[in-house]
Parts: C-alpha cells; structure tokens; sequence
C-alpha cells in the first residue's frame, strides 16, 4: 500500500544521513518515478526532503527538522509512543525519547494508558539476541547459534527474515540451511549466538501463515478438566472454549499443530486432566506417569 510505503520511506530517512532514490525504488520494489512522486507528497505533508544532485548526492531530511506532531492526533501519537515504548524494553537503546524530541512533544504529553512491557526474565540476554538478529536481518548476515529441543540440541544457521512476539515469547523465523525450509524459533531456546560475514542474496518469501505454527492442526485434543482450571482455559482460549460435562468437569476440543506442544501444554495441568483423545497422547501420559511414579518410589525412605 502506498502509505506504507511512504511511512517506510520516512523512517529510512530518519535512521539515514542520506539515501538516493534508486536505492529506495529497489527497496521498495517500484519504479523510480513513482518514488519521486512519493518524495513530493512527503514534502506536501510538511516534511522538508533535501535532494543533492551528482555524485554523492541523494534525498535527506533537511537539517534540525521535527516532525509537525499535528500531523498525527493525540490519540495516533499516544499509540505510536506506547508501541516503541514497548519495543524499548528489549532493546539495547532506548529510542522513544529520541522520537518525542522528533515530534517536538514531551514524553509526559505522549504518556497515554498504555504501558507495554515485552522483556521477561531473560531481559538482558534476551535484548543482545534481538539486537544482534535484528542486525542480521538488516545486513542480510547468516546466523549460526545453538537450538534446544525435545530430542535435544543442535547447531543451526538460518537467513534471518524476521523477528516475531507471539503468545509471550519472541521468535526468529528465517530460512535453515540444514533443514533446507522456512522454520520459526523460539529465542529462549536460541544460544552461542554467532553472526556470519558473509552476506547472502535474500529468497523469494512465503506467506508467512502464523497460524500453521501456532493454531489449528491435525492432531485433535478431546479432554476433561477439573472446573478449578476453568480460569486458564479462559485465559488462553476464551469463555467459549469448553462445555459443562460429566462431575462438572469442563469438557474440551481443539486442534493442535505439534504433538509436542500440544503433550507439554496437557502435562502443565498435572492431574487437573483426563485426556480422551488422541489415543497416542494417553498412552504417552501412562507411561510419563508410570516413569515418575518409578523414580519417586526409587527415591522413597
């Protein structure tokens, strides 16, 4: 969309000294005229573009330039503020204040009711490997680093494509060269973290279909809660997610993509659940269950 890609083009501006418009008609996969229109609209909108013609030359933003904050409203300027806010903190560099300096408004004018946060325990290391794959990404850098699994551990590298928040954790979705396909993973289990040198010419990108990863799959769960755990259907689900069945127990069905998943997020309520269905999970959970009660009778005095 158009104003995408003016948006884009200002913020490429705003991050660069200087930049030349055929550079940003390859970025933006459009024809250079059609920047040149855009470089007039943005100048129409009230930010002043500098163009230097020759060599070395290209398109700037005009020196001690803020950005006219009525462009936007209070409301779009609260949300825009609260946005970045959150992103600052799993950053290494903090560029909200930047921002408010650059609409000419006080951080107390752009406060708003939002307060978003996104680090978590792992803040620190957690903002290096933002940092550092959101720097792959932009130099197109492969990244090697070290992934635990379920079957263990082993050594990936990947063509970075983007960074993803989804379900309280962050994720790198790039392209693995072992596996030779497009895989998501999750940064908490993402260590040893090395950028590569070399650049790599970027792929053709799929959809990038979220859901494939974290809803709807081919392996159906049908269970019955106790009604104690109606809070954290609730709260991942909805109100709408289970029915009242037998002994007021909170019947339950959906589809799940990873057997994995699907088996650890059933485990994190202990005995609060009968699985009916898969027969292959029940039998899993017997014999998880069976091991434990092995290792507590072992350890028993």
């Amino acid at each position: 969309m158009k104003i995408d890609r003016l948006i884009g083009i200002i913020t490429i501006l705003l991050q660069k000294d200087q930049v030349t418009a055929p550079e940003l008609a390859e970025r933006f996969e459009v024809s250079r005229r059609t920047i040149n229109r855009d470089i007039e609209d943005i100048c129409q909108a009230g930010i002043p573009l500098v163009t230097t013609q020759g060599y070395g030359g290209g398109i700037s933003i005009a020196d001690g330039f803020k950005m006219d904050h009525t462009l936007l409203t209070q409301e779009e300027l609260q949300l825009v503020f609260s946005g970045l806010k959150g992103l600052d903190s799993i950053s290494e560099k903090a560029h909200s204040p930047l921002l408010a300096e650059k609409l000419s408004a006080g951080t107390a004018d752009l406060a708003g009711s939002f307060n978003i946060d996104l680090a978590s325990h792992y803040k620190d290391t957690l903002s290096q490997k933002i940092g550092a794959i959101k720097g792959a990404i932009q130099n197109r850098h492969l990244l090697s680093f070290c992934y635990y699994y379920e079957k263990g551990k082993s050594r990936r590298t990947i063509e970075p494509y983007q960074l993803i928040f989804k379900w309280s954790a962050w994720y790198a979705w790039g392209y693995c060269l072992g596996r030779q396909d497009f895989r998501l993973f999750k940064l908490n289990r993402l260590w040893d973290l090395e950028t590569g040198t070399d650049s790599f010419v970027p792929r053709d990108l799929p959809d990038l279909e979220l859901d494939q990863y974290f809803s709807a799959g081919g392996i159906h769960l049908k269970a019955l809660f106790e009604e104690n755990q109606k809070y954290r259907l609730i709260e991942e689900y909805g109100p709408d997610c289970f029915q009242i069945g037998p002994k007021g127990r909170l019947l339950f069905e959906r589809d799940f993509v990873s057997f994995s998943n699907l088996r650890e997020w059933v485990l994190s309520f202990g005995s609060q659940v009968e699985v009916l269905e898969p027969e292959r999970l029940r039998a899993d959970l017997r014999r998880q269950a069976e091991k434990m009660l092995e290792i507590y009778q072992e350890h028993d005095i």
